[in-house]
């Protein structure tokens, strides 16, 4: 069955108008999803935090335990169909789950291993014996999983893998390689294991730590993380059984990239949790130190601070949500089988980048001002600042680089467009006929009173990330592949434009049924879009002047002049509204 006939393609939002209404926000969440993030977030105030110093020492038995717990709470299992021993619940729950385990830092990480790198790609892709055998115990929590398929020589160039697999005459097969940084790498109990079949079929393996030749490696010493284990896995003429082949033999890919655009939405939500509790950290903190007399949270610098961290935060978990409605969307009425949702996570690839590149991102800005808020209180062990600081930093390299996800956005669009999948060549067309009009046509929208002039603004986004992406195609060709800079200018201009429309679309929502805290929906809003106006204006130049020059070039910027008609709106007093409220909460504002 075609899961995505009947929703939205990933994508689609660069060409359609959406309504508020088909947009889910977390104001949409149900009585069971709260209280999903409830019961995460008790586990990870009463069991987890207390021990981020045991875990920190290397102390492997009690994230063992942890993860056993996680278990216990059916926090391992929401992807997992039921008859094997799952709750096999939409998407919507497996992100509250990782935005709340995120503040457990080092933890969260290995966490993602278990349930994103190995207990994921078995439901996808295993056969019915592989499931049975191997997913009630990692549901459980009794088996600890890992993924392998970085290598030092190939890694964000994954398929150039060395570690080969011969077939044995028995029917086994013989693995021999050594792959590199592996989360739970050190106490793991199963492996999703990447090599080439023939040095030359790339095919992924479920391999046992206790199959012969197979081994960790020392521990790595990392900036961050030092709760978590992470260590090379050495395969020495490794003999594994000839069932244990995940999926088909030369298809690897499909189990790798599905598994990772499903691991870089998920990184995209723990990010934002991390942001959640990193601007609490950082309220609480301003609220009770004084300097000259008066609490920081006082200071103009400090609110700027505070109010900007919350507008960005805001926007991309908007994004997030957004995205994982769309995938519960396409999965609605599905058996929730293996295909159906590697079809769904593949057909919202885009977005899952988006999510990864964007979260990250902001992520280490929320962190990095949550250090300097704390100042040199921040650059110390006995503040929680220090911590979430150097822990996050990987994430950017994490779940494919932020510069190969970069890639990607629009790569993968331009790919769907000329196999006619997405109408991004005729839009574009139609644009740059628009372009040589008089006047060109004013973008649609819906007249509420509410966010209007937001609202024309995204849309006005969208045009430009059609110029430019339309530019892109007409100048380079078959070649666009290797403009890196181009693609990384209109890779962020999509992030801001599906962020600053989500942002929009959400606060309109909250408006309309009268939410108590509209206004901050709102005062978050427009600050995102006010600023994102202001980067896509410097990307969208810095693209075109690498592609045109003379009157071509003018006849391009005049009309991103014409799109970007942006008034400059009073961020100063809509950041202190931000930081203000965040203060007298003492948390993020809409928690």
């Amino acid at each position: 069955m075609d899961t995505v006939s009947d929703v939205r393609k990933g994508g689609a939002w660069l060409l359609e108008d959406v309504e508020p209404s088909e947009v889910f926000t977390p104001e949409k969440l149900s009585d069971e999803h709260r209280l999903m993030a409830q019961t995460t977030d008790e586990f990870i105030e009463t069991e987890v935090l207390p021990n981020l110093d045991k875990l920190e020492t290397r102390n492997w038995e009690l994230a063992r335990k942890l993860i056993r717990r996680c278990g216990e709470l059916g926090l391992l299992g929401t992807n997992v169909p039921e008859q094997y021993g799952g709750l096999d619940l939409d998407k919507v729950s497996s992100l509250i789950i990782a935005e709340h385990i995120a503040r457990s830092a080092s933890f969260a990480t290995t966490y993602g291993g278990q349930v994103n790198l190995c207990i994921l790609p078995i439901v996808l892709f295993g056969t019915e014996a592989q499931k049975q055998q191997y997913l009630p115990r990692l549901v459980a929590g009794e088996l600890v999983g890992a993924y392998a398929l970085s290598e030092s020589g190939s890694g964000s160039d994954a398929f150039a893998a060395k570690t080969r697999a011969v077939r044995a005459p028995d029917g086994a097969w013989t693995l021999n390689g050594e792959k590199m940084w592996i989360t739970n790498g050190g106490f793991a109990d199963v492996i999703i294991v990447f090599a080439k079949v023939d040095g030359e079929h790339f095919t992924a393996f479920i391999v046992e730590k206790a199959f012969p030749g197979v081994s960790a490696g020392k521990e790595e010493h990392k900036m961050g993380l030092h709760g978590s284990s992470t260590t090379p896995v050495l395969l020495q003429d490794a003999r594994i059984p000839a069932e244990n082949v995940l999926g088909a033999v030369g298809k690897g890919h499909k189990v790798a990239l599905n598994t990772l655009n499903f691991g870089r939405f998920k990184l995209g939500g723990m990010s934002v949790g991390g942001c959640r509790s990193a601007i609490g950290d950082a309220a609480r903190y301003a609220a009770q130190r004084k300097q000259f007399g008066h609490a920081i949270a006082s200071f103009g610098a400090i609110k700027h601070k505070l109010g900007e961290m919350t507008a960005r935060t805001y926007a991309m978990e908007s994004l997030i949500y957004r995205t994982a409605g769309l995938i519960d969307a396409a999965l609605a009425g599905t058996a929730h089988d293996g295909a159906a949702v590697a079809h769904a996570f593949e057909e919202y690839a885009v977005e899952a980048s988006i999510a990864k590149v964007g979260g990250t991102e902001t992520l280490d800005y929320v962190l990095d001002e949550n250090v300097q808020i704390h100042g040199g209180n921040g650059f110390v062990k006995d503040y929680s600042a220090e911590r979430y600081y150097r822990d996050a930093r990987v994430n950017r390299i994490f779940e494919g680089t932020n510069e190969i996800n970069r890639m990607l956005i629009p790569g993968m669009l331009i790919r769907r467009a000329l196999k006619s999948e997405l109408p991004l060549v005729p839009a574009a067309k139609q644009l740059q006929n628009d372009l040589l009009s008089p006047s060109m046509p004013a973008t649609p929208f819906t007249d509420d009173g509410v966010l209007d002039e937001e609202l024309r603004v995204a849309a006005a986004f969208k045009k430009v990330a059609l110029m430019v992406l339309g530019t892109a195609m007409q100048t380079y060709g078959e070649k666009l592949t290797d403009e890196q800079e181009v693609l990384s200018y209109a890779a962020d201009i999509m992030i801001d434009t599906y962020a600053a429309e989500s942002a929009v679309l959400r606060a309109r929502a909250a408006a309309t049924a009268a939410h108590p805290h509209a206004d901050l929906h709102e005062a978050a809003a427009r600050t995102f879009v006010n600023d994102a106006a202001q980067r896509l204006d410097a990307a969208a130049r810095s693209a075109l002047a690498a592609m045109a020059e003379g009157d071509t070039l003018r006849t391009l910027l005049a009309a991103l002049r014409r799109f970007l008609k942006v008034t400059p709106v009073n961020t100063v007093a809509l950041r202190r509204r931000l930081a203000d409220a965040s203060v007298d909460r003492g948390r993020y504002i809409l928690e």
